[in-house]
């Protein structure tokens, strides 16, 4: 799976032990799925799950990896493109200009591959899931050997040992059984009513001023394939000051989260929040507790690697100080009393646990 900031690899035994604690759950909503790693691990458990996002990149990762079910594509169809597209020589064209020569992403003999199999995707005769996948083979391929931190909001001052490995092409590890990709805004989602035929709402939105369409502009505009206009160091997407989330607003923060939960009609909602959000704990637990009984369970986490190297300018100077290396990530699980209090109970000796009654 890509490198992305808030990736909730490290909670998802917890997520999905929760989840499983839980009666009767068919459908479950992720409803900010960024890369679907967590959409991935509960359509593993045998759920239906409806992966919603608004980036492009991300609708493409939940098309491959949470609408297609494996059983029901041709395995050896793709194999033999992805082989196809593993084979064509390189040219220079707009990723090698822009994020090999402008900037420095990619070695530009990886970006020469990824302009000449990028253009080749969309000449194959491949449906949507197809599609998908070969998209998704393509933006892994890259990431593995990209020189950065895992953000794209700069590049690192010297070549990542990586990026000097020849790109390849694999076959995403598919999934079997059902799914439904989304891309849609959070809010306009539920007030359409796309929560109303599941049993549990994950919630993990962006809660602070980090951008993922700005942290992830080359993997939307390689998945758009549009070329946009470029601008800065970064060579950032001419429209990312345009696509900021309500929820990377301090000042919005607080009125979009409370209509989003207002709207979400599920019997349980799973909420991720942590310390560097844009409200206490005390101030989410006030927004959640109309929708029913809350509980709360807390871990302990390593902040992303950018926070561990540091923060530096133009120049390669170190600039700045990193304030802290941890982080505390809170689950907030909402529904019926005993359901939750019986879904979390084996969590109590884990981590610190606040309940509250409602009503």
């Amino acid at each position: 799976m890509i490198k992305y900031l808030g990736s909730k690899r490290t909670l998802i035994p917890r997520i999905t032990s929760i989840v499983d604690a839980l009666p009767d759950v068919r459908r479950v909503c992720d409803l900010f799925t960024g890369t679907t790693r967590v959409a991935q691990a509960l359509k593993l458990r045998g759920y239906h799950v409806v992966a919603n996002d608004s980036a492009t990149y991300s609708y493409e990762l939940a098309l491959a990896l949470i609408e297609a079910d494996r059983d029901k594509l041709d395995i050896d169809r793709l194999r033999a493109w992805i082989a196809e597209l593993n084979a064509l020589p390189g040219y220079r064209g707009y990723y090698t200009k822009t994020f090999c020569e402008a900037a420095r992403y990619f070695k530009p003999f990886n970006g020469m591959r990824i302009d000449a199999i990028r253009d080749a995707i969309d000449d194959l005769p491949a449906n949507r899931h197809e599609r998908a996948i070969l998209l998704v083979s393509l933006v892994l391929a890259a990431d593995r050997v990209d020189s950065t931190t895992g953000v794209q909001m700069a590049y690192l001052k010297q070549w990542a040992p990586r990026s000097y490995n020849p790109m390849e092409l694999r076959l995403p590890d598919l999934l079997s059984g059902s799914g439904t990709a989304v891309r849609e805004d959070a809010i306009s989602f539920v007030e359409a009513g796309g929560t109303r035929d599941v049993d549990v709402t994950y919630v993990d939105p962006p809660y602070n001023q980090h951008s993922y369409f700005g942290n992830y502009h080359v993997w939307e505009s390689l998945i758009r394939h549009d070329k946009p206009e470029v601008y800065g160091i970064a060579k950032k997407r001419v429209d990312t000051t345009e696509n900021r989330s309500v929820f990377n607003s301090s000042r919005q923060f607080h009125a979009a989260f409370s209509r989003l939960l207002s709207g979400i009609e599920s019997r349980f909602i799973l909420v991720s929040f942590n310390n560097e959000g844009y409200i206490s704990q005390e101030d989410l637990i006030k927004l959640l507790e109309p929708k029913g009984y809350v509980q709360n369970v807390a871990v302990d986490f390593k902040r992303y690697v950018g926070a561990q190297i540091g923060i530096f300018n133009p120049s390669g100077v170190k600039v700045g100080k990193v304030s802290h290396l941890r982080n505390k990530e809170h689950l907030f699980l909402v529904g019926d009393e005993a359901a939750v209090k019986a879904a979390l109970a084996p969590h109590a000796d884990e981590s610190e646990q606040l309940a509250l009654a409602i009503g």
